[in-house]
């Protein structure tokens, strides 16, 4: 599926330079026509679902469909959700190949999200569960429409928010300290938009 050629766009690589944080932007990292395959087959062949969390003793929906593939091993948890993995796919395979040639480290696990239009959103949160280690890297793909990704600093409240339009076929990677002091979302929209899939690949320590 992956195939360098002369017409196709090169990446775009963009550095924030925020402080306290190590985040760069790769737009255009797979190509229009790698992005569409690659949304059309993960939008049907992917086992999605759609949990519940609790808060304040009552219970909720979240407005996203997830899902979770890695190694058999990987188990992982969040917001009170415990997820087992399904089997890595040959598409998954092939995305998680193609990112770590940037981000030198082999991913185990992809937690996969897919909004279905501008009401599904994630709120503020920090990927820091014990599962990810020291100074999580989290490598975010996104197909589909594009949605803009928000990033706020935990403590150093004198800081713009930071508002990144993630595009189809975009890859932005998050690592060092960027999970120990900043949050991020994924805001609703009252705009009419469609679907989007954005998976975040992860490292999963060992567990017992």
């Amino acid at each position: 599926m992956f195939q360098n050629s002369l017409f196709n766009q090169l990446p775009e690589k963009i550095d924030f330079n925020l402080p306290d944080a190590d985040v760069v932007l790769y737009n255009n990292f797979f190509s229009a026509n790698e992005s569409n395959l690659l949304f059309n087959s993960l939008k049907t062949s992917i086992k999605w679902q759609q949990d519940k969390i609790k808060f304040y003793g009552k219970e909720f929906i979240i407005p996203r469909l997830t899902a979770l593939y890695g190694d058999e091993d990987k188990r992982y948890s969040y917001s009170g959700i415990h997820m087992h993995p399904h089997q890595w796919t040959h598409d998954l395979n092939c995305i998680k190949n193609k990112i770590e040639t940037i981000a030198n480290v082999k991913f185990t696990t992809c937690l996969l999200n897919y909004y279905r239009n501008g009401n599904d959103s994630m709120n503020w949160h920090q990927d820091n569960e014990k599962e990810l280690g020291e100074n999580p890297i989290i490598a975010s793909v996104t197909f589909g429409e594009t949605r803009t990704f928000q990033l706020k600093h935990i403590t150093k409240t004198n800081l713009k928010r930071v508002d990144i339009p993630l595009q189809h076929g975009s890859f932005l990677l998050m690592q060092g300290s960027t999970q120990h002091f900043w949050k991020h979302k994924i805001p609703k929209t009252k705009k009419q938009i469609s679907s989007r899939i954005n998976l975040t690949f992860r490292v999963i320590k060992n567990q017992n």
